[in-house]
């Protein structure tokens, strides 16, 4: 028995870890780093493709409502994007046809990373009775990134055949010729 006592008395005492030592730390930080290296890109191009769906979908709901300006007031097309809003609570006229979102129809025209910008083209057409303004026979709409290769990378456009068109280069065309030149969204 006085050789178990002896041998106890001699052996150093084990303290439990109480946390992780620093090159544990800086591996852990090291794996987070890559997985963010590699997921980070990733999630940028999702949002930047969400982005430009987002805004292909109001350059159609702009046409759209531009057809449905043109078949309600007689109006030919709206003089302007902001013809095609309204205000809220009240009835709906030549002059505010309330049949968009006035997030889009009002200054500075965003939406989803994207700027929008209506353009009458075209001789004015005479007015009916109760129009303020003239509408005009064409038209062009145009989405450009608010911020290229961040909210998004393609432009797009479209005019009165309601085929969307787009730019790789994200500019806006100036012209209708300029648009329907371009490759059609498929």
């Amino acid at each position: 028995m006085t050789i178990q006592a002896q041998s106890d008395r001699c052996a150093p005492l084990r303290r439990p870890s109480g946390g992780f030592s620093l090159i544990e730390l800086l591996v852990v930080i090291a794996i987070i780093l890559i997985i963010a290296a590699i997921a980070i890109p990733q999630l940028l191009r999702a949002r930047i493709a969400a982005n430009e769906a987002a805004g292909a979908e109001t350059v159609r709901t702009i046409t759209t409502a531009a057809m449905a300006y043109n078949s309600t007031w007689g109006n030919a097309f709206p003089p302007s994007l902001a013809t095609l809003g309204g205000l809220a609570g009240a009835l709906a006229t030549c002059d505010q046809a309330d049949l968009m979102d006035p997030v889009v129809t009002t200054a500075p025209n965003q939406k989803g990373g994207f700027t929008f910008a209506y353009t009458a083209v075209g001789a004015p057409v005479t007015p009916p009775a109760g129009c303020g303004a003239a509408g005009s026979n064409a038209y062009l709409v145009s989405a450009t990134p608010v911020i290229y290769g961040v909210t998004g990378i393609r432009s797009f456009c479209s005019d009165e055949p309601g085929v969307i068109h787009y730019d790789t280069a994200g500019q806006t065309p100036a012209t209708q010729s300029e648009c329907e030149a371009l490759p059609p969204l498929q």
